[in-house]
Formats: structure tokens, sequence, C-alpha cells
């Protein structure tokens, strides 16, 4: 799940501006970490330019001007000067007040209004996160440290999209730990030994949201 033509396609559904707003903030920061992919959204944003002037002759419908300028939920931003599209909504990554959710593993819940639950996670030197799966997707970009499991190493830039498909363990580095941003469609699905604990415990916390 975790290959070039899924990231792609993140890529691709941001530039044409059909993302929700978790999704669209993950996107916006992985481009400004990540030149490569920025580079690829600048590709595909010509494209869909070349195409809009091609329909040039196509009227419009059910769309009026004062649709694309009012905006009753624009978000003030923190800080204008920062170009960074997450810390310039959440403020400094250093100031946040995380929740301890377990030991070396922390969250920080942004309280986006958005069908797709967006939180920061932090993971202290060589923790790790019990065996899991997911109900639908996850996406975790790296902000800070880095990252490994089953299926590779994940530094500061770096993306990892997974399905329900996917299983994996994981780790932060020993040296630095790790801080991520996170999507996550559906509910976490724990294995292994305490599998089941962790499982109860996200199902009652799923009537807090």
């Amino acid at each position: 799940m975790n290959g070039t033509v899924v990231k792609n396609q993140l890529i691709f559904d941001f530039a044409a501006g059909t993302l929700g707003y978790s999704k669209s903030i993950f996107a916006s920061t992985y481009l400004y970490l990540n030149s490569k992919a920025s580079k690829m959204s600048n590709t595909f944003e010509t494209m869909l330019g070349d195409k809009l002037i091609e329909n040039d002759g196509i009227n419009l419908k059910n769309l009026k001007f004062t649709d694309c300028i009012n905006k009753a939920e624009t978000k003030v931003l923190k800080n204008t000067n920062d170009l960074n599209p997450l810390t310039n909504l959440i403020g400094p990554i250093e100031n946040i007040r995380w929740k301890q959710v377990y030991k070396g593993f922390k969250e920080y819940d942004p309280k986006i209004d958005d069908k797709d639950q967006l939180k920061l996670i932090k993971m202290d030197p060589g923790a790790s996160v019990p065996s899991h799966s997911h109900g639908g997707k996850e996406f975790i970009l790296v902000l800070e440290g880095s990252f490994n499991d089953e299926y590779g190493q994940y530094k500061k830039g770096d993306i990892q999209i997974n399905d329900q498909k996917i299983k994996h363990t994981p780790v932060a580095c020993d040296k630095d730990g790790c801080i991520c941003l996170a999507i996550t469609e559906r509910d976490v699905i724990f294995f292994g030994k305490y599998g089941s604990i962790f499982n109860l415990f996200t199902f009652i916390k799923s009537f807090f949201k």
C-alpha cells in the first residue's frame, strides 16, 4: 500500500483541491518538508491548470464567486511569517501540551472539525507501538526524528500510507525518538498478547471523541 502511486494520488488530490481539511493540512505539511513531493505537486498543478484552460468554454454550474471568497470557517493563523502549514495553524511544536497515552507514547489533538482524525504523535527514543492494523487508511508523516517498522525506516519528510491489509509495529529511533503527524480514518486494531486490552481501551475511547 505504501507505494509511489498512493503517495502521488495524495499529492494529485491536494493539487486538485479535493481533499478534506485534515488531509489538506497533512498534504501541505508533507510538501513543505519534502522537496521532491513539492516538485511533483507543481507538475500536477500545471497539468490541472492546462486542463482548466482547455475547458474555457464550459459554463460552471451551481457556483457563485462569493462561494470562493466568503468562508465562514477560515482559520486564524498564529504566525503569518511561518511557512510551515502545521505550525502556522497550531504554533511551535515545542510548545505543545502532550497527553500521555502510555509510557513513551504521547498524543496531541488539534481539534480539527473533520471526518478524518488528525493528531500529532510523540514517541520517546526506543518506544514502540504494539503490532496493529487499521479499519481504514492510516497516513503518517515524520516531522522530527525517525521510526522504523517491518517495511523500512522513515525519516523527517517521509510519509507512510497503510490500509487494513498492513500490520506493523513502529519503533522510534533510539537517539531522537519521533514526532509524527497522523491521520486515521478508522480505529486501530491491535494484535498480540495485550491486543484485546488495547482494543477495549480504543473502543471505550471512541465514546469520548
